[in-house]
């Protein structure tokens, strides 16, 4: 037996001493790197990397260029966080060197590019933008041929259920640039699109698996960062939908979670049991009196069991977040973030996200979601408000639910008694004092998830036309949803998602209405797309309604007068909810001095004298002085 075993054990230690000596990258045990890159000249210059590999948290490093501020191993032995200061590196390639013992076992290569020469002045969107929201799986289906991926837990297209994935994709998106930029939109802001590896359901891009990569069903990095490219030169701006709560339950760390406490009610997940669902009682941030139990059931709670929620106080996960939503601003050349469920991770870890964003872009722009209809909930998360717990958001604009919601009921709505109908929008916007900057708040009328607005207001065109001119003309950052231009609607079932979020005609090969080319719509269709179409141009152009001044009068006999002006701009909206025209005596707005002067329609090209009483007709109307 001996001298059977004992050459064996020899060969075996001449083995392990030849490959001691092949090269470095033999040894290599890393499967993941993030970020995978870096810029030179960033003002956030240290950078955490997270390496993943077997049991590479045991290993020291030592980097060929700027300094390693600290290497800490996580709970799981295969994560290697390492903080490095890039400060004063020119754009190069460095080298990471893995060592045990006085000896580097193999090494990592890093790329810190250089970065566009006007990276840091790029202008986010702003008041003088207008938005279009799109659902890119619903959109537009340019490549059938990323349809369906193989490597993809949801492998199937199936255009007849509303939760199935439709085939939609960012070529489809970029195919069709042409028709939004003349439309008069200027900012397109797609749902998310990065990596959705979930077993169903996962058309909507919220449940992340993978932050760093784009979701193969929608398209490459490089297509992603064409649709931002091709979007400039017609000078529309992108905005990445971001989600910063939580990620997918399909996520690949979630198998190999790196600390204990890296998701919230993390031991209860992983005892295989169901985490706590978020109590989404949201006023709990605002709350002096609010319990920590309340607290926590809000915060730490999962959005849902499929979407669990990231703990944001763990240093770690926080760092890698600020860094992965500055990475994709950098990398695709972005102009905003609209960041989901704002109010749901920790408070102060969103004010250093955001504030981190904005430092490094002074000039850009993110929008966060609190789906609260309360302006004083609202109000609480716009940069610049003086809360009375002295909390900074740094976040520049907020989503305006609450005059949604006016919008809506007060359309509807009689003008009978006392605080009624159109009076909503009034006070609505009279809660203007509230928020610091009112222009940077984004109003709408419907979204990806609330029911279309032709459904809100019950089919009536009318009432439709109302809403998309009121949304243009507030003193705001308007987003309109796609298909509003053709009165999509959900009627089947309101407010199911995956009806709301349904195909746009015309973005499949073979559909028999399309949108694109007016093919098959009808007549009511059509007058509405015009519509909207002739007041978003004028909207592009005008000063007035992007940046002006605002002055409204108290709604009288179910009429509302808004008046927006720069410098020799005077816009005028009118709502009339009379079935008939109205004539009104322009005394009651002696204090703008319009007195002789000549109004022109917007829409129709008539024109109206501003003298004793004018005609207002059924409706919506809107106004230029001339």
């Amino acid at each position: 037996m001996k001298t059977y075993f004992q050459p064996t054990f020899n060969y075996l230690m001449l083995g392990f001493f030849i490959l001691s000596f092949l090269p470095q990258h033999v040894f290599a045990q890393i499967e993941r790197v993030e970020p995978p890159h870096w810029w030179a000249d960033m003002k956030y210059h240290e950078i955490e990397l997270m390496f993943y590999g077997e049991n590479i948290g045991s290993y020291k490093v030592e980097v060929s260029a700027g300094e390693i501020t600290s290497v800490a191993s996580a709970d799981s032995p295969n994560y290697l966080f390492v903080t490095w200061n890039t400060k004063g590196i020119s754009p190069k390639t460095v080298e990471f060197d893995f060592r045990k013992k006085r000896k580097t076992l193999f090494s990592y290569e890093f790329e810190l590019k250089k970065r566009d020469d006007h990276s840091a002045n790029r202008q986010g969107f702003t008041s003088e933008d207008a938005v279009y929201l799109i659902t890119p799986d619903r959109f537009a289906n340019a490549n059938p041929d990323n349809d369906i991926v193989e490597e993809m837990r949801e492998k199937h297209i199936d255009r007849s259920n509303d939760y199935a994935r439709h085939g939609g994709d960012i070529q489809g998106i970029i195919q069709h640039l042409d028709y939004v930029e003349e439309m008069g939109f200027t900012a397109v802001w797609p749902s998310p699109l990065l990596e959705n590896n979930m077993d169903e359901a996962s058309y909507h891009g919220y449940a992340i698996t993978d932050f760093y990569r784009v979701d193969p069903r929608f398209g490459t990095l490089e297509e992603y960062k064409e649709l931002v490219e091709k979007a400039n030169e017609k000078n529309l701006k992108i905005i990445m939908d971001m989600v910063a709560n939580h990620c997918g339950s399909g996520h690949w760390w979630m198998q190999d979670l790196p600390f204990q406490d890296w998701l919230n009610y993390q031991d209860i997940y992983e005892a295989g049991n169901e985490a706590p669902n978020s109590s989404h009682k949201r006023t709990v941030n605002q709350d002096p009196y609010a319990s920590d139990y309340d607290t926590d059931m809000m915060k730490k709670g999962w959005f849902v069991q499929t979407m669990p929620d990231l703990n944001q106080k763990n240093e770690f996960m926080a760092r890698y977040l600020i860094q992965n939503s500055i990475w994709w601003v950098e990398e695709l050349g972005l102009q905003g973030i609209r960041q989901d469920t704002y109010p749901y991770p920790d408070k102060h870890f969103m004010a250093d996200w955001a504030g981190a964003i904005m430092q490094e872009y002074p000039n850009f722009n993110i929008v966060g979601e609190e789906w609260s209809y309360n302006p004083l909930i609202v109000g609480y998360w716009q940069d610049g408000q003086h809360n009375f717990d002295g909390y900074q958001s740094n976040l520049k604009s907020v989503m305006d639910f609450p005059m949604q919601g006016a919008i809506i009921s007060g359309l509807k709505e009689s003008e009978e008694g006392w605080g009624n109908g159109l009076t909503k929008i009034y006070e609505a916007l009279a809660n203007d004092f509230y928020y610091p900057n009112p222009l940077d708040v984004m109003v709408f009328a419907d979204n990806h998830d609330k029911s279309r607005v032709f459904t809100q207001l019950e089919g009536n065109i009318h009432l439709n036309k109302m809403a998309m001119a009121l949304l243009l003309s507030l003193p705001r950052t308007p987003q309109i949803y796609y298909g509003t231009e053709i009165l999509m609607e959900d009627f089947e079932n309101p407010g199911d998602h995956g009806l709301i979020r349904t195909d746009f005609p015309g973005g499949w090969e073979g559909d028999e209405v399309n949108v694109f080319t007016e093919t098959g719509l009808t007549t009511e269709q059509l007058d509405f797309k015009h519509f909207l179409k002739d007041l978003l141009q004028f909207r592009k152009s005008s000063k007035a309604l992007q940046i002006g001044q605002t002055k409204h009068f108290e709604p009288f006999k179910g009429m509302y007068f808004l008046f927006r002006m720069h410098k020799d701009e005077v816009v005028l909206t009118v709502i009339n909810k009379n079935e008939e025209t109205q004539k009104v005596d322009v005394q009651r707005f002696e204090e703008l001095g319009f007195e002789g002067e000549t109004f022109e329609s917007v829409l129709t090209k008539d024109t109206m004298i501003w003298k004793d009483s004018i005609e207002i007709k059924s409706g919506v109307s809107v106004f230029k002085l001339n």
